[in-house]
């Protein structure tokens, strides 16, 4: 399907939408404040240096598909959808400078009040959770006159392009993330990338806009992460690269969605031992690791979290599903449920806790040491039922994913809280009687 489509904002992500949408057969007019960038566009030039850029620009500009234009209102009105592409600079306290968003947000929205079509404009710029709908949205029905979502649609639709290799991540990117609040809006945008090979995603606006910052801090995580690992290894003459190579071998679990699920904090024998262990090691050798300390420190604020949110309901009557930190498992070792209790104990909270794998008969060795220096008194606490804990507490706490504890929803009574830490509800969201640790 062909588009007419106007890209505002021709500076490196303006430049490539603009000629690549061309090359896909739409026709495309391009918008800039600058002059000079318009005039480079109409003589066939790239308003960016950037391989096949040029050669792809001066193709279209040939065939009649790529224009530009400073004049907004031509742009909106001659053509069916408009991508915002605009800078998101940053201010001097960290925060996003919207200027631009919000004078071209307007600067559209003035001609849609001359128009009678449906207009779908889409936001292509990084922009925070929130934007789009709270501060893009409400420009445009101002200065329009118009409704979102009846009279135009809106639409966030984050770019994935690397610098160097920006044509390359246009024709085959790892997805196409739509966010739109309306049917309608989600195809039309859809329509602009009908040629590409990639998965496509239609969601809320807020997580679109959520999904490019969840992808380049984790980026920017890989390479702090790689360069204090490479730090650590040249002073112990150990060749980082090839631990990296081997490193990333690992498709099941090193690159892998298996970590990367949101929920409460990591434990065991393995994880916490060897992080202390090799960023002690890095002290001895004078090399700071802030990412890998880091890890140790978030890991201990998502147990307070999860402290908070008990304490937060106001019940002094607490059951805890699961003591182990992963079901399936006794090992109840440096687990984050542990020391979910012991605080809560230590709070003069009343608990009851059922795990089906933990009971004194069975615990052995450093395990059962461990719990027993932990909560010295652990085992009047055990109860030898789920339902036995639900009935117990006016707060039931789910720690780890037993599948029988995914069970307990048509129990539970009025008034009683569920804090989920591993999101034993499905895709249940946090209300006044449940509430997820990150959900």
């Amino acid at each position: 399907m062909s588009n007419s489509v106007s890209v505002f904002g021709l500076g490196y992500v303006g430049c490539v939408s603009a000629a690549c949408l061309a090359r896909e057969g739409h026709t495309v007019v391009g918008v800039d404040v600058s002059k000079s960038k318009v005039d480079m566009i109409n003589a066939g030039i790239a308003t960016i240096v950037e391989t096949g850029i040029g050669e792809l620009v001066a193709e279209m500009v040939k065939a009649k598909k790529l224009t530009a234009t400073t004049d907004v209102a031509r742009a909106v009105l001659e053509t069916q959808i408009s991508l915002v592409c605009v800078g998101t600079p940053s201010q001097a306290n960290g925060g996003l400078d919207l200027a631009y968003v919000r004078r071209v947000s307007a600067e559209i929205g003035a001609a849609l009040k001359e128009k009678s079509d449906w207009h779908v404009v889409v936001i292509r710029s990084t922009v925070l959770p929130g934007t789009t709908a709270d501060i893009v949205t409400p420009i445009l029905e101002e200065a329009s006159g118009k409704k979102a979502g009846i009279d135009f649609g809106v639409s966030m639709n984050p770019e994935f392009l690397r610098e160097g290799t920006s044509i390359k991540d246009f024709d085959d990117p790892p997805f196409t993330v739509i966010g739109a609040e309306d049917e309608k809006t989600a195809k039309t945008v859809a329509s602009l990338y009908e040629g590409l090979k990639a998965p496509t995603h239609v969601v809320k606006l807020a997580v679109a806009e959520m999904i490019k910052y969840a992808c380049n801090s984790f980026h920017g995580l890989k390479v702090a992460f790689a360069n204090e690992i490479g730090s650590i290894s040249k002073a112990l003459n150990v060749d980082s690269h090839e631990v990296m190579r081997i490193f990333c071998e690992d498709t099941k679990l090193n690159i892998a969605p298996y970590y990367l699920r949101p929920g409460f904090a990591f434990g065991g024998s393995c994880l916490p031992k060897d992080l202390r262990a090799l960023s002690y090691r890095a002290r001895q050798l004078d090399i700071e690791t802030p990412v890998l300390a880091a890890a140790l420190s978030s890991n201990e604020k998502q147990i307070t979290r999860a402290y908070d949110m008990v304490r937060a309901t106001g019940s002094r009557k607490v059951g805890v599903l699961g003591l182990a930190f992963k079901a399936g498992t006794d090992d109840l070792r440096e687990s984050p449920i542990v020391t979910l209790v012991e605080r809560l104990i230590g709070k003069g909270m009343q608990l009851a806790i059922y795990d089906g794998h933990v009971s004194r008969a069975n615990l052995i060795g450093a395990n059962r040491e461990y719990i027993e220096n932990e909560i010295p008194h652990i085992w009047t606490l055990m109860k030898n039922s789920v339902q036995e804990v639900v009935e117990f507490g006016d707060v039931v706490v789910i720690g780890n994913g037993t599948p029988e504890f995914r069970q307990i929803q048509p129990t539970l009574r009025d008034g009683q809280v569920v804090v989920d830490l591993v999101r034993a509800f499905g895709s249940r969201t946090s209300d006044a009687s449940y509430q997820g640790v990150a959900w």
